[in-house]
């Protein structure tokens, strides 16, 4: 943790020593991220920070990251199973020549070869793989996470990977392979991995969690909870979006995208990935211009959009509603308040979709193009048509769409939609 300055709050300005371990803000009850001495990474590590093409993983940023593979003493609690470094796909798409401009997804899922692959099959693998390492740097060993799915499984595999202790809570109706491979886990690693059920959605679940767990000695690493580590995760996303790469690669040239579409359920990415273009911008290496951040949300459960729309600096809390797109379930998170911000900043808006258009584009785009989206993924390609309408993209933007997820892990929920299957 060498380039780690301290804990802040990026809500109220309070301050923490760098290697407090701490959920909450003290003082205002918000998330707090770890901030980097970038003037230090930059004298001690280069202009990049340390930056590696040649490892194929998300710790190829170096000095960027809280804990640098670089060095001896951060290498030794590094927790890795090759996730991160995904390919950003052009993706042809009628949208794109309407719009006349330059489509990406960035492909969470699916292994691509010359890449770096999430081991389960999500884009939770990054903010886990962060997690669990700084959890062993810190001398943690008992971790407690409440989740729609994903971020169970991840924590599941990384923690038996990293020798710790795990509590997975989630809901008797979660994807099924998901649900079957946590439990898979912990049938195998039984003094590792602890599955609890419980009805509800992340909200009951993160109330077992602070009532029963954490008293048991558990710390919580539920979204935003713990002091910024899932976001480090969470910021590689931007990162790769703007590592040099084709033309850019030779004379190490950084650039952002355009326009970030992202399926938001709690957010954490959309923070990260701010924080990691604040961070470029720090070391020199791109503008102070920003991509218009889109989050896309469920029509059934959308706090930020009622938010936004209503000029509200927070969300208003209402209950979950239900929607295939289970990692856009999330009803109210206390980082809600960040992700806001930085959606206005950056000139970008919230908007929802509904589950019909969601399986509709599934169901199109894998009997079209044979490319496999999962739920939360193709609510970004919904969205185009409003984006359109709302002006959100513009001739000659480099648009990327964030696909979270394998749509495996959601059978039996969408595999109608996979004619001659997957």
């Amino acid at each position: 943790m060498r380039f780690v300055s301290h804990l802040g709050c990026p809500t109220c300005g309070a301050t923490y020593p760098a290697d407090r371990v701490m959920n909450l803000c003290e003082r205002d009850g918000r998330p707090v991220q770890m901030v980097l001495d970038l003037d230090r990474l930059r004298a001690e590590r280069g202009r990049d920070g340390g930056w590696d093409p040649g490892r194929r993983s998300l710790w190829r940023f170096g000095g960027l990251l809280p804990l640098d593979v670089a060095d001896a003493n951060d290498r030794r609690h590094i927790v890795t199973l090759g996730e991160g470094n995904t390919p950003s796909l052009p993706y042809a798409h009628p949208w794109a020549e309407t719009l006349r401009c330059r489509l990406e997804v960035k492909d969470e899922g699916k292994p691509h070869r010359g890449y770096g692959a999430n081991p389960t099959l999500s884009f939770k693998d990054r903010g886990m793989a962060l997690t669990v390492s700084l959890a062993r740097a810190l001398g943690l060993s008992r971790l407690a996470v409440p989740t729609q799915g994903n971020a169970g499984d991840a924590l599941a595999e990384y923690a038996v990977a990293a020798g710790l202790e795990a509590a997975v809570v989630m809901s008797p109706d979660t994807d099924l392979p998901v649900l079957g491979n946590v439990a898979a886990v912990a049938q195998l690693h039984p003094s590792s991995v602890h599955l609890e059920l419980v009805p509800g959605t992340i909200v009951e679940c993160a109330q077992r969690i602070r009532e029963h767990y954490v008293p048991g000695g558990y710390f919580s690493v539920a979204t935003f909870q713990e002091p910024g580590w899932r976001t480090e995760g969470k910021k590689t996303l931007g990162l790769e979006m703007a590592e040099p790469a084709g033309d850019r690669l030779v004379e190490r040239i950084w650039a952002l995208p355009d326009v970030i579409v992202y399926p938001t359920g709690g957010g954490t990415g959309v923070v990260g990935m701010a924080k990691a273009f604040d961070e470029l911008e720090a070391l020199g290496l791109v503008g102070s211009a920003r991509p218009r951040m889109i989050c896309v949300q469920s029509n059934a459960t959308d706090p930020l959009v009622r938010a936004f729309n209503d000029g509200a600096t927070d969300i208003t809390p209402l209950g979950p509603g239900s929607t295939i797109a289970t990692g856009l379930n999330v009803a109210r998170n206390v980082g809600h308040i960040n992700v806001l911000r930085i959606i206005r900043e950056s000139g970008g808006c919230a908007l929802s979709v509904t589950d019909d258009a969601i399986r509709n584009t599934i169901q199109t785009e894998w009997r079209e193009r044979r490319f496999g989206w999962s739920p939360e993924g193709a609510a970004t390609l919904a969205a185009l048509p409003e984006l359109a309408d709302r002006g959100m993209i513009r001739e000659g933007d480099r648009v990327v769409l964030v696909n979270t997820a394998s749509p495996e892990k959601y059978l039996p929920t969408i595999r109608d939609l996979f004619d001659g299957g997957l």
